[in-house]
């Protein structure tokens, strides 16, 4: 599904001229943190509008293989989930600040994948880095299942390896917005979103 709606808003936006890169400023103290939701491209806009964030990276970590590419990561080969690497200012913004950012960016409930996206590199998870990271993780979801009252399937798994994706998927949503917005609005992204958080 994921395949045929990411061709069409690719064929949508056509031969038009490529933008200019964004420009990315690294904080003098920065620090990262991982997140799998879904659609790369959909997670990283999220991250991108918080105060605090300097920038959201596509990629993809947890898997098997060096290197991947996005080809063998969505056909299943390589273990990867699609994530996004967000860099922070930890003065401006916590660590637990951004995880309540990302539930309320992911559908906790989904262990086959989020919203139209189906299969191993599009289920969710946290990936900290730290002890500290690791118990904040752990204690936000036993918060959002005892809010819903029924098991979260986001995954919290010991920090990866992440490889950055292929330049086209880096800010897309900036890059190619009616495309962008086309998918968001087909896979039923936002919709459940809203269903979820209000």
């Amino acid at each position: 599904m994921r395949r045929s709606l990411a061709l069409l808003a690719l064929l949508i936006v056509g031969a038009c001229t490529a933008p200019a890169p964004v420009e990315r400023t690294q904080p003098a103290n920065a620090a990262t943190a991982t997140f799998a939701a879904g659609c790369f491209w959909c997670v990283e806009e999220a991250f991108e509008k918080v105060p605090g964030v300097a920038y959201a990276e596509s990629g993809y970590t947890g898997g098997r293989t060096e290197d991947p590419t996005y080809d063998a990561v969505t056909a299943g080969n390589t273990g990867h989930y699609e994530a996004v690497r967000v860099t922070y200012d930890p003065a401006r913004v916590t660590y637990a600040q951004l995880l309540d950012v990302y539930w309320m960016n992911v559908d906790p409930f989904d262990p086959a994948g989020q919203f139209c996206d189906k299969g191993e590199s599009y289920r969710g998870a946290a990936f900290p880095s730290t002890p500290e990271e690791s118990q904040a993780a752990e204690t936000s979801k036993q918060a959002v299942a005892r809010q819903f009252g029924r098991a979260v399937a986001v995954e919290i798994l010991p920090a990866a390896i992440f490889y950055e994706a292929e330049t086209y998927h880096q800010d897309y949503y900036l890059k190619n917005p009616q495309a962008y917005r086309f998918y968001k609005w087909r896979c039923g992204r936002a919709q459940r979103l809203e269903q979820l958080w209000g």
